[in-house]
């Protein structure tokens, strides 16, 4: 990857979401690479993690406990200034949901991730 500004923050999250399910280190690892800002960080339900290890040991534990399934965007993705936000579905081969929710998140400078912080399930009633 060259180090030019990525204006396709689509292509950057439907990369991220592949990778969290990508079962090869080796393509994992470059996934990772395109997706994410060196300095990131992903607050979900489970867990915090920081930096590509981080990201990548998270992936290794989704592949393991979620063998086959993948992860799917459930609507565009939405982004004003730096920020972005899109719903997404973890599925199983099937085409069971096993989990579903939304993240949010902030953009590095060069377009990609930089902060994400996901919330499973639908939003609470007001």
């Amino acid at each position: 990857m060259s180090d030019t500004v990525t204006t396709d923050i689509t292509t950057i999250v439907d990369t991220n979401l592949a990778a969290l399910c990508e079962a090869d280190v080796a393509t994992r690892a470059d996934m990772i690479r395109r997706a994410w800002a060196e300095d990131w960080s992903l607050t979900d339900p489970p867990l915090v993690g920081e930096g590509h290890a981080g990201l990548d040991a998270f992936a290794a534990t989704v592949c393991e406990h979620y063998a086959g399934q993948r992860f799917r965007r459930t609507s565009a993705v939405d982004v004003h200034h730096d920020r972005f936000r899109y719903g997404w579905e973890l599925v199983a081969p099937d085409g069971t949901v096993t989990v579903a929710g939304i993240d949010v998140g902030e953009l590095s400078p060069d377009g990609r991730l930089r902060k994400v912080t996901g919330f499973f399930g639908d939003l609470p009633a007001a």
